[in-house]
This record gives C-alpha cells, sequence and structure tokens, in this order.
C-alpha cells in the first residue's frame, strides 16, 4: 500500500471517531479532500475560497484529528482490537465452536 492511500485510510478512521468533535467548516473541508477525493482547487471553487485557505484549513483540522487520538487514542485501541480478535480466531481455527464463533462476530460488530 503506499504511503498516500495509508495517510489517506487513517484520516479516513481519524474522522469516523472524532468527527463530531470538528466544527461544521472542518467537517466539510475533511469530508471534500479525504472521502469525496476533490483537488484543493475544486474545495475552493466548491467553498469560494483560496487553495490556500483550502491548505490551511485542511492541514489544521488534520492536526486536530491527530491531536484528539494522542489524547484519546480510540483508533489504536480499534486496531489493537482487530489485531487480537484475528489473532484468536487463527489460534482457534477450525476448532472454533459455534458459540465462541458468535461472541467474536459480536466483538467486531462493537466496532
Amino acid at each position: 500500500m503506499t504511503e498516500e492511500l495509508e495517510r489517506t485510510m487513517r484520516m479516513n478512521h481519524l474522522y469516523d471517531f472524532y468527527n463530531s468533535l470538528l466544527t461544521d467548516k472542518q467537517r466539510r473541508y475533511i469530508e471534500l479532500y479525504y472521502l469525496e477525493d476533490f483537488a484543493f482547487s475544486e474545495i475552493a471553487e466548491e467553498l469560494d475560497v483560496t487553495r490556500q485557505a483550502v491548505y490551511d484549513n485542511l492541514k489544521r483540522s488534520k492536526d486536530l484529528l491527530e491531536h484528539y487520538e494522542e489524547n484519546l487514542g480510540m483508533y489504536k485501541n480499534f486496531e489493537s482490537r482487530h489485531t487480537l480478535i484475528n489473532q484468536l480466531k487463527n489460534k482457534l481455527g477450525e476448532s472454533m465452536d459455534s458459540e465462541t464463533r458468535e461472541i467474536l462476530n459480536r466483538l467486531e460488530a462493537l466496532d
């Protein structure tokens, strides 16, 4: 996976966890850039601002999402849970009974 794609995926996940902590304006910039794949020029036209304003707002919004993650760690915990669930599934393999499989499925559905 390319570095750019990894960054985009991370921002999408952080947005999923923390979007309610952003202002409407910050959410709009993130949505247009990361979710709808708009270019800076397209966002500038859509919001009637300069490309520099788009860059500045995206940078601040991205930094804020990273700040929330640094302090709250919801995405890190999400990744850890999925890693542990996958390890447990691999360890149990075919010997997993239906009750255990159902519990693991319910754990996965919590996220």
